[in-house]
This record gives C-alpha cells, sequence and structure tokens, in this order.
C-alpha cells in the first residue's frame, strides 16, 4: 500500500471520529418558543460506571457517543448511568437566560455541569432520590436554569441515574415565559384531571357505604390509587406528599401501580360477575394477584428487586387490560349485556396507553397532547366508568325495587294467610266458647242455687275473657289494614261490668289482693253502641291492673250521667302495683313497644291492652288518662258516651219478667255443629211463640226451604257439602222457590273478619252475628228483622 494512501485513510477515520463526537453548538438567541436540541446532542451509556466529568470531555474512557435522534429518546427500563453532551453559543451582544427540561420528574438523580471556555465549571443537581429543597431547581419537573454570556459558548454535560424505571432524554429549551405559560398550562389541566379522580373516588366511597355493594369500594379505591400513581409519575407526590426523598418517593410509582392494577382486576372482576359465566376468568385473575402481591412483598423486604419491578409492574398491568378484554369478549359470546360505558372506558384506558408508549418510542410526534396520552385515557376511562357505576347504581335501584314489589307480594300474601289463619283459629275457639257460655247462661237461668249461679257467672266471665283475647289478636290485624269498624246496637253495659267484675274479682282474690267495686250512681237500662268493644276495653283495664299488682289493692270506681239522652260512662281504675316510669309515659299506647314486649315475657299477656284500647276510645270519641308513679300505683280513667237505645218491640225491658217472645215465628238454622245446634236450641226453647228447625248444611236448608214456610233463616257460613254464602245466593237466586228469594237471612258464624261481613252484605244477607251467641242480641237483632227494622252501624269517628 503506497504511503499517501494509508496516510489518507487514517485522515478520513480521523475526521470520521471527531464528527461522530462532536456537533455544531447551538446558535443561541432570544427564544420565541420552546426548543429541542436534539439534534445538537450526544448521548453515550456508561453502563454501571461512574467517570469524572474530566474523563467524559476527554472520553478517556472510550464512551460511544450517539446523537440523539428525536426529541423525545426513551431509552426504555435501565439502571445504567448515562451521559449526555452538547453545547450552546451565544452569539448575541447580551446574556441569554434558559430553562432547560430533560428526563422525566420521577428520575432518581440527574446532574448538570455547565463549562465555560476558560475552564470554569457550573454544576447543578435534580432528581427524586434528594430532598426537594436540595435541588437547584424548585420545580417538580426536572429543570435547570442556563445562563450563556455574550458572545460565549458554553458546554453542556449531563449525568443521568436511574434505578430502573423507564428513562427518557428530552432536551427541550424554555425562556421565563415559555415555561410560566406551559407551568399554567399543566397545572390547569391536570387540576381538572385530579379533581375529577377526588370526586369520583368520594362519591364512589360514600356509595358503598350507603349500598354497601362492593364494587363500589374496589371502584373507588382504584380510583385513589390511580391518582396517586399519576401524581408520582408527575412529581406532585414527591414534591408535596415525600419531599424528603426517602425511600417511600423512590417507591411510589411501582407501590401505586401494584395496587392500582390490582384494584382495577378486582372491580372489574367484581362490576362483571364473571365468575357466574365461566370459572377460567376468575383463576387467571387470582394469578395475577397473586404474582403481584409477591411482587409487592419482594420490593418491600428486598430493594434490590427494584430494578426488576419496573417491567414486572408492566406486564401485570397488560395482563390485567388483557383479562378484562378476554372477560367482556366471554360474557358478549355467551349473550350477557355488559355495560357499554364500561367497555368505552376501558377502550379509552388501552389507547391512552398505546399512544403513550408509541410515543416513547418515538414512532409518533411528541406533543403536549401525546406526553399525557395516558393520563387523557385514564380520565376518559374514569368518566365512563363513572357513567357505568351510574348505571349500576340504576340496576340496583331496580333490583331493589322489584325485591320489594316481590317482598310486597309475598307480604300480602303472608296478611292474606294470617288472615286466613286468624279466621280459621277465630271460627275453632268461638265454636266451644258458644258451647260453654250458652251453658253457663242456661245453669244460671235453671238453678236456683247461688253457688251455682255464682260459678256459672265466673264460666261466663273467663269465657269472655278468653274471647277479648281472641278478639285483641283479630283487632290488631285489623288495625293494621285499617279494617277495623263498630257495630252500634242496643247493649246493657251493666250485665258486662257485672261479669268482669265477677271474673276479676276471683283472680284478685287469688293472687292475695283486695278488689273493690264502687258504684252509687243509677243503672242504665240499654244504650246504643259496641258491646264487644266496650267489654274489650274494660276488660282490659281491669286485666293491667290484676297483672301488674303484686299486693295491695284493685279498686274499681263507676260512674254514670246521664245528659239529653246520652249517658256518660266515667271508669276509675286504680291499683297498687309496679306503675310506669316516667320515661315510658310518652309511649304507652303504642304497639309492642320495647316495654310491653318486657312486660309480656315477666307478667304474661300479649302487650296489646293498652294500644286497642287507645284505638277503640278514639274511634268512640272518649276519652283515656293514664296517671302513674313507679313503685306507687297506676290510677286509669274512661269515658265514653253513648246514646239511651230507643224503646221498640225488640228490647224486652225487663228480660227476668217479660219472657222474651217472638210471636209464633218460624226459625230455619243451617248449622252443622251439634254443639251450637245445641246452644240455639237451649236459647230458643225459652222463648215463646217461637219455632225451630234445624238443617245440617246449606243444600238440607234449601230442601226443607222448598217443603216448608219460615219467617227467617239464621245461617252458618262454613258448613259442608254446601256452605252458607253458596246457600245464600241459590235462596237469592230462586233456587228454593221464588217466594223464598226475599227472605230476611241472618249469618250466625264465628268469622268476624271484616272481609267476611263485607261479603256476607255483597251476597244479600240481611244481618250478621258473631259468635258466641249473646240472647239479648239475637233477640233484637231477629225482632228487627221480622219487623225490617234495619241494624244501625257506624263508622269511626261518625256521629
Amino acid at each position: 500500500m503506497p504511503p499517501i494512501f494509508g496516510s489518507l485513510c487514517f485522515l478520513l477515520l480521523f475526521i470520521w471520529e471527531a464528527g461522530a463526537n462532536d456537533l455544531p453548538p447551538y446558535p443561541a438567541a432570544p427564544l420565541s418558543r420552546v426548543v429541542s436540541l436534539h439534534e445538537y446532542a450526544l448521548y453515550a451509556n456508561a453502563g454501571k460506571d461512574r467517570y469524572s466529568l474530566d474523563e467524559i470531555r476527554n472520553n478517556s474512557a472510550g464512551l460511544e457517543f450517539m446523537q440523539l435522534d428525536s426529541e423525545n429518546v426513551n431509552i426504555g427500563f435501565t439502571s445504567d448511568y448515562y451521559w449526555v453532551k452538547f453545547s450552546i453559543k451565544n452569539t448575541t451582544q447580551k446574556e441569554l437566560t434558559y430553562y432547560l427540561e430533560t428526563g422525566r420528574p420521577i428520575t432518581d438523580r440527574v446532574d448538570l455541569y455547565s463549562v465555560s471556555p476558560t475552564g470554569k465549571i457550573e454544576a447543578q443537581k435534580s432528581g427524586d432520590k434528594m430532598p426537594f429543597n436540595e435541588r437547584s431547581f424548585d420545580h417538580r419537573k426536572t429543570i435547570f436554569e442556563l445562563q450563556v454570556p455574550p458572545e460565549e459558548t458554553l458546554e453542556i454535560f449531563i449525568h443521568y441515574e436511574n434505578d430502573g424505571e423507564v428513562l427518557n432524554l428530552p432536551l427541550l429549551l424554555h425562556n421565563a415565559t415559555s415555561l410560566l405559560k406551559i407551568t399554567y398550562k399543566e397545572q390547569m389541566v391536570f387540576g381538572i384531571f385530579y379533581g375529577i379522580l377526588l370526586i369520583a373516588a368520594i362519591i364512589y366511597l360514600f356509595f358503598f357505604f350507603a349500598l354497601g355493594e362492593r364494587s363500589f369500594l374496589f371502584y373507588s379505591m382504584y380510583v385513589c390509587l390511580v391518582g396517586l400513581l399519576q401524581l408520582s409519575l408527575d412529581g406532585y407526590f414527591y414534591q408535596y406528599l415525600s419531599p424528603g426523598g426517602g425511600r417511600l418517593s423512590n417507591h411510589a410509582v411501582v407501590l401505586f401501580a401494584i395496587l392500582s392494577g390490582g384494584f382495577l382486576g378486582k372491580y372489574s372482576e367484581v362490576y362483571l360477575n364473571i365468575g357466574q359465566s365461566t370459572r377460567i376468568m376468575p383463576r387467571v385473575f387470582n394469578a395475577i394477584y397473586i404474582g403481584l402481591s409477591l411482587l409487592l412483598i419482594g420490593i418491600i423486604l428486598s430493594p434490590a428487586l427494584l430494578e426488576i419491578s419496573y417491567p414486572a409492574v408492566n406486564l401485570f398491568g397488560l395482563a390485567v387490560l388483557g383479562a378484562i378484554v378476554a372477560s367482556v369478549i366471554i360474557l358478549v359470546s355467551r349473550k350477557i349485556t355488559v355495560d357499554k360505558f364500561f367497555i368505552t372506558g376501558i377502550f379509552f384506558l388501552i389507547l391512552g396507553f398505546v399512544i403513550f408508549i408509541l410515543n416513547n418510542l418515538s414512532v409518533i410526534p411528541n406533543t403536549f397532547l401525546t406526553q399525557n396520552s395516558a393520563k387523557l385515557g385514564t380520565g376518559l376511562e374514569i368518566i365512563f366508568l363513572s357513567l357505568s357505576m351510574a348505571n349500576r347504581i340504576k340496576k340496583l335501584k331496580t333490583e331493589k325495587q322489584e325485591l320489594q314489589n316481590l317482598a310486597l307480594i309475598r307480604l300480602q300474601e303472608m296478611n292474606e294467610l294470617k288472615s286466613y289463619f286468624l279466621s280459621n283459629l277465630s271460627h275453632e275457639l268461638r265454636t266451644p266458647l258458644n258451647a260453654i257460655m250458652g251453658l253457663a247462661d242456661a245453669m244460671a237461668n235453671e238453678s236456683n242455687e247461688q253457688k251455682v249461679r255464682d260459678t256459672s257467672f265466673v264460666i261466663k266471665a273467663s269465657s269472655i275473657r278468653l274471647l277479648n283475647l281472641i278478639n285483641d289478636i283479630q283487632d290488631f290485624s285489623k288495625i293494621e289494614k285499617g279494617e277495623l269498624k263498630l257495630e252500634i246496637e242496643p247493649f246493657k253495659p251493666m250485665e258486662i261490668m257485672e261479669q268482669l267484675r265477677l271474673s276479676y274479682r276471683n283472680q284478685a282474690e287469688e293472687k292475695g289482693l283486695s278488689f273493690k267495686f264502687q258504684s252509687n250512681s243509677p243503672t242504665p237500662g240499654y244504650v246504643l253502641g259496641d258491646a264487644n268493644r266496650f267489654a274489650q276495653i274494660v276488660n282490659n283495664l281491669l286485666d293491667n291492673a290484676v297483672k301488674f299488682t303484686p299486693e295491695g289493692s284493685i279498686v274499681v270506681t263507676l260512674e254514670t250521667l246521664e245528659n239529653n239522652g246520652t249517658i256518660d260512662f266515667i271508669l276509675h281504675v286504680t291499683d297498687t302495683g309496679i306503675g310506669i316510669p316516667p320515661k315510658k309515659m310518652d309511649t304507652i299506647f303504642e304497639s309492642l313497644s320495647q316495654e310491653s314486649i318486657n312486660n309480656t315475657r315477666k307478667y304474661g299477656g300479649l302487650g296489646l291492652g293498652l294500644f286497642i284500647i287507645k284505638v277503640l276510645v278514639d274511634m268512640q270519641q272518649g276519652e283515656i288518662n293514664i296517671q302513674s308513679k313507679q313503685g306507687q300505683g297506676t290510677t286509669c280513667t274512661l269515658k265514653l258516651s253513648f246514646p239511651r237505645a230507643p224503646e221498640s218491640p225488640g228490647i224486652p225491658k225487663n228480660p227476668e219478667v217479660n219472657k222474651y217472645d217472638l210471636e209464633g215465628t218460624n226459625i230455619l238454622v243451617a248449622e252443622d255443629d251439634p254443639v251450637n245446634q245445641m246452644v240455639l236450641k237451649m236459647i230458643f226453647s225459652k222463648w215463646k211463640g217461637t219455632r225451630v228447625t234445624i238443617a245440617n248444611n246449606g243444600a238440607e236448608a234449601l230442601e226443607k226451604l222448598q217443603e216448608q214456610s219460615f219467617d227467617l233463616i239464621l245461617m252458618d257460613l262454613q258448613m259442608p257439602v254446601m256452605d252458607g254464602y253458596e246457600a245464600c245466593i241459590g235462596i237469592r237466586k230462586g233456587d228454593a222457590g221464588p217466594d223464598n228469594k226475599n227472605i230476611p237471612i241472618m249469618a250466625v258464624t264465628a268469622d268476624v273478619m271484616e272481609s267476611t261481613k263485607q261479603r256476607v252484605k255483597e251476597i244479600g244477607m240481611n244481618d250478621y252475628l258473631a259468635k258466641p251467641v249473646n240472647k239479648d242480641k239475637l233477640y233484637y237483632k231477629i225482632t228487627g228483622l221480622r219487623q225490617e227494622i234495619p241494624v244501625i252501624q257506624r263508622e269511626p269517628g261518625r256521629e
């Protein structure tokens, strides 16, 4: 080889090497926009070696410097040290001040060295491994202030140190104005972004506490954690929440990335309810959760794992997104509806990260939008997922309404079942009570021995007490449904008082109590009112007095006052019992209050007495007043007013002397129960001018109507073969002959439900009488039917 040719090759090689390591300086001038210096800069990978500035300037380390080929070179995940060098030449006659933005807000350590032509070196530092107040420039980003003297060239060397996170090498030159504008712009955009996240997290946390739906909690936690992740990536977490630059700040990104990925997966799994459609995907999600948990434990226990945790958490993030997409595909393929807002939100999240990655790879232009595409995708995801959660709230509300409607239907069915049960219970209990009370009346009327008569009164009074307990149960059900009504007819209140006096005198004496009944008022005859309700009120008052008086006495005082055809009954019941605590006085008339429940457990009873008393007294425009001292006793004062009953042939003035006389009335009794038949026969056998024929069911009643003539019918409702309803309908249709279509029919039944009374009227029966049969009431009603005297009824509250 000729010597001249060899020299020429060496010269070309030297020139090429020099050109590869030195680029022309950036010609500095006043800036009108942000400028990227990548065309004037070289970078090199120093590996794990720490070189001094002199070694880099002289390149004695032999590093291979390469030109930056884009505005935002993405080195990727690395823990190697990198150097960047370039120069700036001020061609103007005045000093120029620039602000150089480089690295990422989360780069661990960035050192900038500026070398003047005289060899003077000025060092600046930044990064999130040091306390924030030690940075050379107070900003969340990695920014350095550069002052270039007039007509001088500065050499700039930048050293980057990272712990395995992605390293970017932007070199953006700002003036003061452009830096201020960009900072304000970012603060506004980021403020909106973080505000949306904060509001969404708080609102759905409230929804979780209000509704108890787990998806709301997971969603709220995901939004909080993804917000903290973005705060860490943007440098705000380091600047404001962990400015000490310690381990928390250094690990914040990977910690929040792990937790946010886990909660995103858990929220999606619960929201989609994927476990109901496939067994595979829950296992996939569980595998991801286990991997994230192991990764979290690993970086906490061993900081050396931090370098591999960054790519690992990104892979797990992709796995979470892949699992969500796969779950949606599975649900859609199985014709299961997935909320469109959920799909849209996940789409924007994936799109945002794809654009972010493409920008890091310099495949698309580096703009504010592409730089923050992950944030924009996350924001849109949060908005659309919030809309999907709103749809979920609507769905939960609809489901709750459907469940409430179903519960209401079930409740109505249970109420109907309860009503049916109470009706049957009433019928089954009233049938033997009818016999007991009828026999007790017969014994009292037929025997001249006072002991037998007293025993008969006690039997009847005890039967009345049992009847009142049955009435309490039924009345409570009626009050709940608003069906309780009064039946106004003539009755003798003093007979009821006498029966109750005998019953409770015996009960008091059995407990060792003194029982006194005082009445100096004239005895009224018949009044118009509801005899059963009057007996029920007085019975409950006396029952409470005896029940809650362990020792001492009970004094009952009755006053009657007559005023313009109205009889006022004023009853005082005073006992020396346990009394009522002052704090319970306001709730004593409530149904099944805690105090009544406690007393029921201790003293027995139903716990409904005072509640029903109050309702019945109010229905009759009466007054009830209770005064009590705990441990000393109670005084109950009852005031009720009844109009005096008008004299009519249906009311015997003195049944003891003027015997009952129906003047030849022929009565057909349709009754299947032999005991009830016997009771009615016993009653009618004492009356004059009364003929009775018994039919064992409705069909037999129709046959007897066709065979002979009757004046009226007493019809039981529940009978075999043909019940009373069918028989009445058949009679009104003419099945028993046209002459009997309008014959008076009175229902005599143990069924006292309001629905029964209403149905009786609807099918054409003339009247209704509840068992056990009271002979005075029966006589009055039969006399009224014979003379076509309607039974007086009124609604509650009506005069």
